[in-house]
């Protein structure tokens, strides 16, 4: 079994402190380890390193070679440029396949918290056990909620396919976008309905016959690209063919059109660190709890998180549900609630070409 790991991203709603040149999969948000740090070390627990692929964009290469220099990773997936998660994904998928074809494949985020390790590394090898015996099929991970999220997609069983000791396997019928509050509470009432945290499980062959029929373009790119790898003309070759790929997400390139789906309920914590108010959700117990960083003085304060990066002393008085982070030339301020509008602040400051704070 192979792991793509998806480490490209910018983490635009993570500003004021993941940026260009530092991005979100290498700060330590959640402890002393960064995010990646955290993915590879649960990988590692049942995977060989050499089992491991990175799939990342070249202006991170050398950042993120260097951070995982200790892990002994070798396997780089290096896009010439961003296309969204179909290339990213393909692109390794076709590394992989050229020496492994029947190789299992499974996605991976370095943006995902989760705990335990120990029960990730079970189900994980469940759903590598359910595509052995099913090769035709993707396979998903699909977590059972505790809350009526509206941010998230939701996968909706049907009937059972199999069962493993305690655990079970369910055809997967669709998927389902981001419902209102109504609709994430129906659905948690009802035992169909499934977080949908992208982990994506296939056999290397299969998953590029997916390409093949759903996005044929990028899948003639990519066997383009296969032929060249370990040629002279490997790099050029990539430069060239990747610039010509339309960027599409895998969701809307292919998951979406699958009829062949089977998923798997887990029950590990996991959490899409995507902006401030996740973290503070991982890292309080309460929705009243602080989550403090540095310095801080608080009166009547509760349900904030504080982070003071630049050593200042920052103190708040009848401050409840903020989001508050300074670093050395930026400070954000938002509420808990609009913490996903962190990415629209991202925006304005390109517009207004104020480009040194997003370095």
């Amino acid at each position: 079994m192979k792991a793509i790991v998806l480490s490209g991203g910018s983490g635009t709603r993570l500003w004021p402190v993941s940026r260009k040149n530092h991005p979100k999969q290498l700060q330590p948000f959640i402890g002393k380890e960064t995010l990646l740090e955290m993915t590879l070390k649960r990988l590692l627990r049942f995977l060989k390193k050499e089992d491991i692929y990175l799939a990342i964009g070249s202006s991170q290469y050398s950042m993120i070679k260097k951070q995982v220099a200790k892990f002994g990773i070798k396997n780089f997936s290096i896009e010439p440029e961003r296309k969204d998660t179909a290339a990213a994904i393909g692109l390794a998928a076709t590394m992989i396949h050229k020496k492994h074809p029947k190789e299992i494949v499974f996605t991976a985020n370095t943006d995902h918290y989760i705990s335990p390790d120990k029960t990730y590394s079970r189900f994980i090898k469940l759903a590598g056990r359910t595509i052995k015996e099913n090769p035709a099929h993707t396979v998903l991970i699909g977590i059972n909620p505790t809350y009526p999220d509206t941010g998230l997609g939701y996968i909706k069983m049907g009937s059972q396919k199999a069962v493993y000791g305690k655990d079970e396997v369910f055809n997967a019928e669709k998927f389902v976008e981001k419902p209102d509050l109504k609709t994430a509470q129906k659905f948690l009432r009802q035992w169909e309905y499934l977080w949908n945290p992208a982990m994506f499980f296939w056999r290397a062959d299969h998953l590029l016959s997916l390409y093949k029929k759903h996005i044929p373009n990028i899948y003639k790119i990519l066997m383009k690209i296969q032929d060249s790898l370990g040629r002279p003309n490997e790099h050029k070759v990539l430069k060239t063919e990747f610039h010509k790929i339309k960027p599409i997400s895998i969701d809307y390139g292919i998951m979406e059109k699958l009829k062949k789906m089977l998923v798997v309920p887990a029950d590990f914590i996991w959490q899409d660190i995507g902006h401030w108010r996740s973290i503070k959700d991982v890292l309080s117990k309460t929705e009243t709890d602080n989550v403090i960083k540095g310095k801080h003085i608080g009166i009547d304060t509760k349900g904030n998180l504080i982070y003071s990066l630049a050593g200042k002393l920052i103190a708040t008085s009848g401050v409840e549900n903020m989001m508050i982070v300074d670093t050395k030339d930026a400070l954000l301020v938002c509420h808990k609630d609009k913490a996903q509008d962190v990415k629209k602040i991202v925006e304005q400051i390109e517009k207004q070409r104020k480009y040194q704070y997003l370095q």
